[in-house]
C-alpha cells in the first residue's frame, strides 16, 4: 500500500538566511538608514522580533523581511502576521511567530477535503502531520494535487512517498 505525509515546516536555516538578508537591506536602505530598527530571531521558539520608530517604518521592515523570505522560497503563509504591533517606550515592537506543523482544526479541513473529493485514500492525523494511504500511486498524486490547489492557509509540503 502506497502512502506519503502531508506535513507544514519551514527550514530554521533558510529562514536565518532570508532574516540575515533582510537586516543587509535595513542597514542600507534611505529611508530606514540611521533609524532605531532592528529584526531580531530566535531559532529555539521560531519567533521574529520586528523593532522601529513608527507604523511606517515597521511596514517597510515586514515587506522586506517577506520579499527575502521569497527569495529563499519560503512561503508568506508560514508567517503569522496578526499580533499588533506593541509600544515599548519610544519603539514599536511586532511579533512574528512562525506556524510550524499543522494545526488540529486545519488537519480536519485537509482531510474533510481529501474525503469529499472521493478518491480511495485514508488520511490520518499524526501528530502535526496528516498520512495519507492509498492503494494506486495516481490516487495519491491526484490528492497533492488537490492539496496544491486548494488554499488551506498553511503551507504544505509533502515527503516520505513510499509505494
Amino acid at each position: 500500500m502506497a502512502s506519503f505525509d502531508i506535513i507544514s515546516k519551514v527550514d530554521p536555516q533558510t529562514l536565518d538566511n532570508a532574516i540575515n538578508t533582510a537586516r543587509r537591506e535595513l542597514e542600507t536602505r534611505y529611508d530606514l538608514r540611521g533609524s532605531n530598527s532592528t529584526i531580531e530571531f530566535n531559532k529555539k521558539d521560531l519567533v521574529i522580533k520586528v523593532g522601529t520608530e513608527d507604523h511606517l517604518k515597521l511596514d517597510s521592515i515586514i515587506d522586506i523581511l517577506l520579499e527575502r523570505s521569497t527569495k529563499q522560497k519560503i512561503d508568506v503563509k508560514s508567517y503569522d502576521l496578526k499580533e499588533e504591533p506593541q509600544p515599548s517606550g519610544k519603539l514599536l515592537y511586532k511579533t512574528i511567530k512562525i506556524q510550524n506543523g499543522i494545526e488540529r482544526e486545519k488537519a480536519k479541513k485537509i482531510i474533510k477535503a481529501i474525503k469529499d473529493s472521493g478518491l480511495k485514500v485514508q488520511p490520518q492525523i499524526m501528530d502535526e502531520m496528516i498520512r495519507v494511504n492509498g492503494k494506486k500511486f495516481d490516487d495519491l498524486q491526484a490528492v497533492m494535487e488537490l492539496c496544491r490547489t486548494t488554499d488551506f492557509e498553511v503551507p504544505l509540503q509533502f515527503e516520505n512517498m513510499k509505494s
